[in-house]
């Protein structure tokens, strides 16, 4: 069986990069990408920022705690769009198994590549080097057997670098690799990891499934798996996304009562989300994780499009109501929205109140 070559491809700092490029006196500054309101949420954030601990999703309340002399630039998602389009002409030169994760993320399978480059790590530099000379913005880039390592290794030279996993070295790779860099494992999973003593992906992996599927579930499966480094999911060009979805996994466990305080910060993602795709959604889905890892879910579909935030939270609250309050402690909230329609965003529709 042939290995596969999997590249995931991740733009530097994506719109604050191409705010900078546009406004190149304000190099070396603490740029953020958002609409400055009380209820707003950043969408990038500039190297510069990121040292005070400013990031995406974090709200504009507490950025500005952090960093006051911070520089705010409204977001705009028509040059974003634009731009990524010209991304996007550059991967289809060396492939058409193109999986777009957001306008500034993708994965490419280049195993059956043609042209003249022998390595995967060639055609990701020079994917890299196109980028730059046509839009004057960085792309890291990870190169792995598969979507997982890619993934992690696109972030392991960040920005403007990237990363090879070869597939004799994954065990290898894995074996000192913090718990953390698993894609689902936060904080509060981590901990409970460490408290069974495991610290590492190499710990993990010494660990058999049925203890795995006892302690976490179905997703005991999947962790089995990605500590042995198999992901075998295939790139899926123009995926047909069902949902758009965002969690939290809390730091501390909360009540059902105060998880429902999250319900904002989860709506403005999904605002952010759904406006680079250009999509709206009738259906709302809650999410809930209490501290056994068991999954609440509930949904509900409306007769028009949930337009922006409040309506969200509004249909978050209603669905909460649904939810079993039998004194448990949560760990995990997420929200997502489906159903969709094409839609053509209307600038008055995004005030700064509710957009991010």
């Amino acid at each position: 069986m042939t290995e596969r070559k999997i590249i995931h491809i991740d733009m530097d700092a994506f719109y604050a990069s191409v705010e900078l490029r546009d406004r190149p006196e304000l190099k070396n500054q603490p740029v953020v990408v958002a609409w400055d309101g009380p209820r707003s949420v950043i969408c990038a954030a500039s190297y510069p920022a990121r040292q005070y601990g400013l990031h995406s999703a974090m709200s504009v309340t507490t950025a500005k705690r952090l960093c006051p002399q911070a520089i705010y630039i409204p977001p705009d998602f028509t040059k974003y769009r634009a731009v990524s389009s010209q991304i996007h002409n550059i991967f289809r030169r060396y492939t058409e198994q193109i999986e777009p994760l957001s306008l500034d993320e993708a994965y490419l399978d280049v195993t059956d590549y043609k042209g003249h480059l022998p390595y995967a790590r060639d055609i990701a530099r020079e994917i890299r080097t196109s980028i730059l000379k046509e839009t004057g913005l960085t792309a890291s880039a990870g190169i792995a057997p598969n979507k997982f390592l890619a993934k992690i290794a696109s972030d392991w030279r960040k920005p403007n670098g990237q990363f090879v996993i070869a597939p004799v070295q994954v065990l290898d790779f894995l074996h000192n690799l913090p718990l953390g860099k698993i894609p689902g494992v936060g904080k509060v999973t981590e901990q409970k990891m460490n408290a069974l003593g495991w610290k590492t992906v190499g710990d993990l992996s010494k660990v058999s499934m049925s203890v795995l599927v006892h302690h976490f579930g179905r997703w005991g499966y999947r962790l089995f798996d990605l500590a042995q480094g198999r992901d075998d999911r295939v790139v899926t060009p123009e995926r047909n996304r069902q949902q758009i979805s965002t969690e939290i996994t809390l730091d501390n466990n909360e009540s059902l009562q105060e998880i429902a305080r999250h319900l904002l910060e989860l709506a403005e993602v999904l605002v952010q989300n759904m406006q680079r795709k250009g999509l709206q959604g009738n259906c709302i889905t809650l999410k809930l994780k209490n501290t056994q890892f068991q999954i609440y879910t509930r949904s509900q579909t409306y007769s028009s499009p949930l337009p922006d935030a409040a309506a969200l939270v509004a249909a978050g609250k209603d669905l909460m109501q649904r939810m079993p309050d039998d004194k448990a402690l949560f760990r995990l909230i997420g929200l997502g929205i489906s159903d969709f329609y094409q839609h053509e965003y209307q600038a008055d529709l995004w005030s700064p109140e509710h957009s991010c």
